[in-house]
């Protein structure tokens, strides 16, 4: 695979901001020799935020001019030039280029700055291996256009100036120069800025493609072989959908017993079925953001922030079907005025069941904004979730001294949700300090009591900031997490940025086995999962919640504007797992299950062998 890497032209800020296209995009040559970009046009590899070490406050970073190229051990490195987050010099990179390592081009690591003279900007790099003198030939250029050139190790922990540095009419490192027909297609792709181009082996292409490329439903087919002896079996039979990555997924079967026939050679009846497919109008409800959806007791249950009157009020919603949430009657469950210290901004409730009693966290404020805080509310046993007065009133979270969680006027709580995790219960929130300087919103995790689970039962720790542009773009916040776990592994996905039009969902993934309250043992993907680029016409794609439904079909719910203006509101659609079992969050209705492969056919035996 021919591998190209670029940055993007701005857009409209509300579109495509600087902080967004000043980042490491990837597209593919096909065999027609049409370039195409991986993760819809969307950035994969973004500059790290820096820290003030005093006051905590991040400074965003943006990058240019990428380079990718291939290490000594068969892995990539990509030497870029960093700058400020809107695209400007940046001081604290004077002299330097920033340098990351990858073993496939879909997580990366951050190395750091390569420093490569003393003063002077730099405004392009080239770097790559010599087998020959095993070491790292660079060449940079000035900000003046004079080219230099060295030789070093950009991945050395102390990553000293480069040595043998001189000045180069040409840079020994191939050129980033294209025929004028393959110009031609890499102009297709909108707002591009080229970089280089590099081969890939066939194995890590296809490993890319899988990850960065929505998949499509190819085929489906019966799992059972030949014909059902009963309609008991015919109606129990599954049928099993292919995708393009090379994952497979169990679909229910509703068969249509009034459409058999005879079939005259072998006296066996043939049925028609159509894969089951629920299908959410986009959207489902309007003014209903940070929506979470829960099957409980054979009974499907929907709750989500009212926009409508200003996040004065939660209802919540009950249905036997899943696709009956939207059509479902609302019913009042809490308002601001019932509770003394229940004030208005009632926001992201999410149902959680722990030991078998339901429970539902949110956040309220007892006064203005800043006094944002999480609570939960418990239903009493044998209570209805439809009925309020099952509902306790809400707890004010507190920490394992029984203080509250956040100190009320100075820092707020919110979007608390909660997992087990080797049998003990864990709650995870975003946090925002504004005093005594605004720190933007941080994710913050500890192990609570699972008997009274607004207790904690460890200091919080913080685990994730929003340092990437796609998080800090338009204000620093990563908010709205959620866990998910498939096949033993524990993923969170969670939202960054902005709630307007650029708001995204990006994930954190621990080393199973490891301690969890050790920031050091979550990654962080660093391109987001779900964004305004996912679908065309959603807008500000953010705060989702995962349903496992009867059938064991995942389903993300999230919220989005049906324009760029548009009030937020509840989307759903069915969670796809790749290669990795992790979740790919923008396989559309029609690209997860097209309608001409819905039909199936079975055969039953009618007394005889078929």
């Amino acid at each position: 695979m021919k591998l190209l890497c670029y940055t993007r032209q701005p857009k409209e800020d509300i579109l495509y901001a600087n902080r967004l296209a000043y980042s490491m995009h990837l597209a593919w040559r096909s065999e027609m020799g049409e370039y195409i970009p991986f993760h819809h046009n969307e950035g994969i590899l973004y500059a790290k935020a820096t820290q003030d070490g005093q006051s905590g406050v991040l400074c965003a970073k943006s990058l240019k001019n990428p380079w990718i190229f291939q290490t000594e051990d068969n892995a990539y490195g990509i030497a870029a030039v960093r700058t400020g987050a809107e695209g400007e010099k940046d001081s604290d990179s004077e002299g330097s280029i920033l340098i990351f390592r990858s073993n496939d081009l879909v997580h990366y690591e951050e190395i750091g700055l390569w420093k490569l003279q003393e003063r002077g900007y730099i405004s392009e790099v080239r770097c790559a291996y010599d087998a020959d003198k095993k070491t790292y030939l660079v060449c940079w250029r000035e900000e003046g256009g004079v080219w230099l050139q060295g030789q070093g190790n950009p991945f050395d922990t102390d990553r000293i100036l480069p040595d043998l540095v001189e000045k180069a009419d040409e840079p020994q490192i191939g050129r980033a120069v294209f025929s004028a027909s393959e110009l031609a297609q890499i102009k297709q792709i909108e707002g591009i800025c080229p970089g280089n181009t590099i081969e890939l082996p066939d194995a890590k292409g296809a490993y890319l493609f899988k990850k960065l490329m929505t998949p499509i439903c190819e085929k489906v087919v019966l799992s059972h072989q030949g014909a059902f002896g009963d309609e008991e079996e015919l109606t129990n039979a599954s049928a099993t959908a292919f995708y393009s990555d090379g994952t497979i997924v169990k679909r229910k079967v509703d068969w249509n017993l009034d459409s058999s026939k005879e079939i005259e050679d072998n006296g066996c009846r043939l049925f028609r079925g159509q894969v089951h497919q629920e299908h959410f109008a986009a959207p489902f409800a309007e003014n209903r953001a940070d929506p979470c959806c829960m099957y409980w007791q054979g009974k499907y249950y929907y709750i989500a922030t009212n926009d409508a009157d200003g996040n004065h009020t939660l209802y919540i919603r009950c249905s036997d079907t899943l696709e009956g949430i939207m059509s479902a009657k609302e019913v009042l469950l809490l308002d601001s005025e019932t509770y003394p210290g229940i004030g208005g901004l009632l926001w992201a409730p999410e149902f959680h069941e722990i030991g078998g009693t339901l429970y539902i966290f949110h956040a309220a404020t007892s006064g203005e904004f800043y006094c944002e805080a999480s609570r939960v509310m418990q239903l009493k046993d044998g209570g209805n979730p439809m009925c309020r007065a099952d509902w306790s009133a809400p707890h004010l979270v507190v920490k394992k001294d029984g203080t509250p969680l956040c100190e009320a006027g100075k820092v707020i709580s919110l979007d608390m949700t909660v997992f087990c995790y080797q049998n003990d219960i864990y709650a995870m929130w975003s946090q925002r300090q504004f005093l005594p300087v605004d720190q933007g919103a941080w994710l913050y995790l500890a192990r609570i009591d699972a008997r009274e689970p607004w207790k904690l039962t460890s200091d919080p720790v913080c685990i994730a900031k929003p340092e990437y542009g796609w998080e800090n773009n338009h204000t620093f916040v990563v908010e709205g997490p959620y866990a998910l776990e498939r096949n033993g592994q524990l993923m969170v996905t969670y939202s960054g940025a902005a709630i307007d039009a650029t708001y995204t969902v990006g994930m954190l993934k621990p080393k199973m086995g490891s301690d969890i309250l050790n920031p050091g043992n979550w990654r962080k993907n660093n391109y987001p999962l779900l964004s305004s680029r996912s679908e065309e016409g959603q807008y500000g794609t953010g705060h989702n919640a995962y349903l496992t439904d009867e059938n064991g079909i995942v389903w993300n719910f999230y919220h989005a504007r049906a324009g760029v203006e548009a009030p937020r509101s509840s989307f759903a659609r069915r969670v796809h797992f790749d290669i990795d079992g992790e979740p790919m969050l923008d396989v559309l209705e029609q690209r997860d299950l097209p309608k001409q492969l819905r039909q199936v056919e079975g055969r039953l035996r009618c007394g005889q062998e078929c």
